[in-house]
């Protein structure tokens, strides 16, 4: 029941937000951090006792032995449908609980003094994501799996559409087509797999592990992958589903860009690893060849275009399209050291590209603008962001000794096992990107502050944020082997390959 706690807290402490408004417009902010930090705590019993917090032993008896999963929990819901409750946690669902409270906080704490103005309904929504975000990582059946997906999008709309800069309704509204159209193919796929299974085994059921091997025909099998694929690509985003992507970022909030770059993206990844391609092993060995190529033309095309911005949102968000090729290419590798990589890199791309768009969007909230000629010499002015900034370039361009270097060195490794050139081609896209960020802190904080700009450094609280996510990255990269342990048991159950 532990699963289902963390989720209902958050659905209840963002009721409780939006009411408060009206008593105390400072009291929202203050509920969702309770809220959020009692999620936490709920988290860190999880990775220190898993096993006792709620390893359902009669579901684990009727679910049959499917992972080595910490955390397992069913009961029916609606039963003549074949719909359950269904929530599971193991090592890789656990690592990326993990990420998204934490960056939970973080983009609480980049919300603090950024957001006046109806600070319930954003503190609701806020949290609404969270809840719909882990939904998505512990949801094991593919209705509850859908209906988390459509929960943790909604709210996202709202935060750009109400709390974003200049251009926020176009931005939101594409948002909400994209992501929209592609989960619709998902649920036409995933209807067409119960309707497989009915025929294959005489019954309905939206169950997981029922629909794991389900026998569908060939001719039929790869257009319901590709279903999967296209919602799961779009959020991840790849070349060519990745044109929402630069416009949501650059006009987002703060702590909007914080939640969309460091947690939602990875919902897309995750969909791939546990759903896209257990569920249909012969068809996705058949697309993986386009699909490494799609993540390749990924990391080299966005950092190019990368090259081409001024705007310094819109530039991150590129760069985000361009690492998260590494996943895409990590994953469908579909060996030990690429997919292990891909995880590695989610999770530390998650904490390198929340801290940028966290100084990003402080940048534009002070000197209000984003573009990067109106910028210049800002280390003399905001010492600690220039700091802060240099660390975390280095960190998302692949400084060996921290988690970002780790994901892309073991996703090259297990793409050359797979395509010598395939990782050959997306060792050039580090190169370009070591280029592209260095451009960046020259343009905004060395040279000459010729635009006489003025402006606070960064607060305590930003501060503490920047310095969770420092220690974070440096975990990743001097002690990876605590993560690729817990996520080791779930990709050998997923049949991912590992070589002796």
């Amino acid at each position: 029941m532990i699963l289902a706690w963390l989720i209902s807290i958050l659905f209840v402490g963002g009721i409780g937000a939006w009411l408060s408004e009206k008593s105390n417009p400072e009291l929202p902010r203050v509920i969702a951090l309770a809220t959020i930090l009692l999620d936490l705590l709920l988290v860190v019993l999880m990775l220190v006792a898993p096993g006792a917090l709620g390893l359902d032993a009669a579901a684990q008896a009727d679910l049959g032995e499917p992972g080595q999963w910490l955390v397992l929990y069913s009961s029916e819901w609606i039963p003549r449908f074949g719909i359950s409750f269904i929530f599971g946690a193991d090592g890789l669902g656990l690592l990326l609980i993990t990420l998204t409270v934490f960056l939970g906080l973080v983009s609480l704490g980049s919300a603090w003094h950024e957001i006046k103005e109806r600070t319930g309904f954003f503190y609701f929504n806020l949290l609404w994501t969270l809840a719909g975000v882990i939904g998505v990582f512990t949801a094991l059946d593919m209705f509850l799996f859908f209906f988390f997906w459509e929960v943790m999008l909604i709210p996202m709309y709202f935060i750009i559409a109400i709390w974003g800069h200049e251009n926020k309704e176009y931005a939101a509204t594409k948002f909400f087509i994209f992501t929209q159209v592609s989960g619709m193919l998902m649920l036409l796929s995933i209807l067409v797999l119960v309707f497989f299974h009915f025929q294959d085994a005489g019954e309905i059921t939206f169950s997981y592990f029922d629909l794991l091997g389900t026998n569908i025909p060939p001719g039929y099998a790869f257009w319901v992958m590709l279903g999967f694929f296209l919602a799961f690509a779009t959020k991840l985003p790849t070349v060519p589903m990745h044109n929402w992507l630069p416009d949501a970022h650059s006009q987002a909030p703060t702590a909007g860009s914080v939640i969309l770059a460091g947690i939602l993206l990875k919902t897309g990844a995750y969909g791939l690893i546990r759903f896209a391609i257990p569920l249909f092993p012969q068809a996705t060995a058949a697309f993986a060849p386009t699909a490494m190529l799609l993540g390749v033309i990924s990391i080299l095309y966005t950092a190019k275009v990368a090259f081409a911005q001024n705007d310094l949102k819109r530039l991150i968000a590129y760069t985000s399209v361009s690492h998260m090729g590494f996943v895409m290419l990590g994953i469908y590798a579909w060996t030990s050291q690429g997919v292990q990589g891909a995880v590695m890199t989610m999770l530390a791309h998650g904490l390198s590209a929340a801290a940028l768009f966290m100084l990003a969007g402080g940048l534009q909230h002070r000197i209000h603008t984003r573009q990067m000629d109106e910028m210049g010499g800002l280390w003399g002015a905001a010492p600690k962001m220039g700091f802060m900034a240099l660390f975390f370039t280095v960190a998302a361009v692949g400084m060996p000794g921290l988690g970002n270097f780790i994901g892309e060195f073991l996703v090259l490794l297990g793409a050359f096992r797979i395509s010598v050139a395939a990782a050959a081609a997306a060792a050039i896209g580090m190169v370009v990107a070591a280029v592209y960020s260095l451009i960046v802190i020259q343009k905004v904080f060395h040279g000459e502050n010729t635009h006489k700009l003025e402006l606070k450094d960064l607060t305590t609280i930003e501060m503490i944020c920047f310095g969770m996510m420092m220690i974070g990255l440096l975990w990743m990269g001097l002690y990876p082997q605590s993560m690729l342990d817990m996520s080791e048991p779930t990709l050998r159950s997923l049949g991912v390959l590992f070589f002796q």
